[in-house]
Order: structure tokens, then sequence, then C-alpha cells
């Protein structure tokens, strides 16, 4: 079954996703990411690729950075990531490392509350 990716974080989409911290905004896309590379198919990987970056949109759309180097990162992040999960890999990343990155922000996001 093929899946419109656009639909997958409909509620999120509507102003839930704002209400998050970036930090939890970010482990949030890592559960995604660690989801896209672990998956056992590739429907699999593809359908979790798609939340990760569409969450990330979600970010990058919200603007909720402090500042213009904080949006480069991220929107550097998301490149890296398309990369990686969906093209070539040119710049030769590897799942623990994305998983890494990404997942330290959902413990700074628990050591924050």
């Amino acid at each position: 079954m093929i899946m419109n990716p656009a639909m997958q974080h409909k509620k999120l989409s509507d102003g839930g996703w704002a209400r998050l911290s970036l930090l939890q905004q970010l482990g949030n896309v890592g559960s995604e990411v660690g989801r896209a590379v672990n998956a056992k198919t590739p429907e699999d990987k593809r359908l979790a690729s798609y939340r990760a970056l569409e969450l990330l949109d979600l970010t990058i759309a919200g603007n909720s950075f402090k500042t213009k180097n904080g949006l480069r990162e991220i929107a550097r992040a998301r490149e890296v990531l398309c990369d990686f999960l969906l093209g070539d890999n040119i710049y030769h990343s590897d799942g623990d490392s994305l998983e890494r990155y990404f997942m330290n922000f959902a413990v700074a996001a628990q050591l924050n509350k």
C-alpha cells in the first residue's frame, strides 16, 4: 500500500508541532530516522524516511530558530538525511551516526524538562 507521506503527521502540521520545543521536534525526527535506518523492508524505510523529512520540513517552516546558523544546520541535516535515505549517499553518511545526531536532541529535551 502506498501512502501519501504528506498525510502522515496531519495533527502535527495543524499546529501541534509548533508547541514542541526545537529539542523535542528534533528528537521526534530522530525516532523516524531510527525507524528508517532499522526498517526491515524497503517500503518501511521509504515511509519512515518520508515521515522524518516531513517533520524536518515542519521544523524548518516553523522557524523557531534563534539564529540563522541554527536554520542552516537543520537544513544541512535534512540534505544529508535525504542523501543517505533516498539518494546516492555522496556524503558517505552511515545510519548509526545519523541516529546518534538526532537522538542527542531527544536526550537533551528530556534533560531540559
